[in-house]
């Protein structure tokens, strides 16, 4: 089994991928909207409002955790979670930093958008291309 060789990326590159891939599963994001919605709250509320066993959100909590975009704090015999804001500022920074060199590109009309970025429609939600724009 080959490496991953992260050791080869600068650790912002990491951070960023790590964050990335904590979000990278609808059952998280729907953990992240719903803790977003009310503050906080323990697991039994998040399991209440996601489709999945206790069991199952327990991970994905763990997960989230892991990646440091949520903390939980234990509450006699259960753990209220909550969005960790020093990683969301983080994250934002990070991500803010994406945008704004996508925003210069697309001001400098020498440049190209991908149709890609062009199709995303008046909600920010991305269409489907018609075709390959890479290719």
């Amino acid at each position: 089994m080959g490496t991953s060789k992260t050791e080869e990326f600068s650790k912002r590159q990491n951070d960023i991928a790590a964050l990335l891939k904590a979000l990278a599963h609808p059952a998280r994001v729907a953990i992240l909207e719903h803790l977003l919605r009310t503050n906080s709250c323990v697991c039994g509320d998040i399991v209440a409002e996601i489709p999945l066993a206790q069991s199952t959100v327990s991970q994905h909590l763990k997960e989230l955790k892991r990646a440091g975009l949520i903390k939980g704090k234990i509450e006699g015999p259960a753990v209220c979670y909550c969005i960790n804001e020093r990683t969301w500022m983080k994250f934002k920074d990070f991500m803010g930093v994406w945008f704004r060199k996508f925003d210069n590109m697309k001001r400098d009309t020498s440049q190209t958008i991908p149709e890609h970025f062009q199709a995303l429609n008046d909600t920010g939600v991305q269409t489907a291309p018609t075709e390959d724009p890479c290719c």
